[in-house]
This record gives structure tokens, sequence and C-alpha cells, in this order.
């Protein structure tokens, strides 16, 4: 089962397996201000964020998730006012297990 997973990541050009979340987080551009913004369905390495600033494919952009430190993160896509994300380094399972069981505590 696992290979027919990874089988079915890879299809979809995944890095890794998304859960469906909905986290409020601070978002900014370099050298800009932070604020708050939504984002969902995350995985260790990405996220795609819903908002209202200006993005393009390339662009980098620092992410806050809810009690961490801000990390920097990549646009690969944009589509009206989503886009998706990969974070520069991928996050600590430990940290993505925290901002999932925060996640569904909120729901």
């Amino acid at each position: 089962m696992v290979a027919e997973r990874l089988t079915e990541l890879e299809r979809r050009g995944r890095l890794a397996e998304r859960r469906d979340v909905v986290i409020g987080v601070k978002v900014r551009r370099p050298g800009e201000t932070w604020f708050t913004s939504n984002i969902a369905d995350m995985s260790l390495t990405g996220f795609r964020l819903h908002s209202f600033m200006k993005l393009t494919v390339g662009s980098e952009l620092w992410i806050m998730l809810p009690g961490f430190e801000g990390r920097r993160a990549r646009v690969q896509w944009v589509r009206a006012h989503e886009s998706g994300c990969t974070f520069e380094r991928p996050l600590h399972p430990a940290i993505f297990d925290y901002i999932i069981q925060r996640s569904l505590s909120g729901r």
C-alpha cells in the first residue's frame, strides 16, 4: 500500500502527502510587514496559501506558523487568490503533527 501511495504522489507531482487543514498564519514578502492569511493542504514540504497578496511563481515569502518562528518558502504556482508554496527546508515531523492537531482541535 505504501508503494501505491508513493506512486500516486509521484503521479500528481507531489513531494509529500498533504493533509487537509485550515490554519491562520502570518505571511510577508522579504522586507515587508507581516499580515494574516490562511493555509490549507499542508505537507512536510509545502502548503497552499489563500491570500490577496500579489505573488508570482518563484517569489520568496516568509510564513509564521502558529507557535513557531518565521520560515522561508518559495511560490511554485499561482491561481487567482491561491498559491502553492514549498518550504525552504521541510518541516520536522513533530512540528507538522503539532500543526495538524492544532488545526483539528480548532474546527
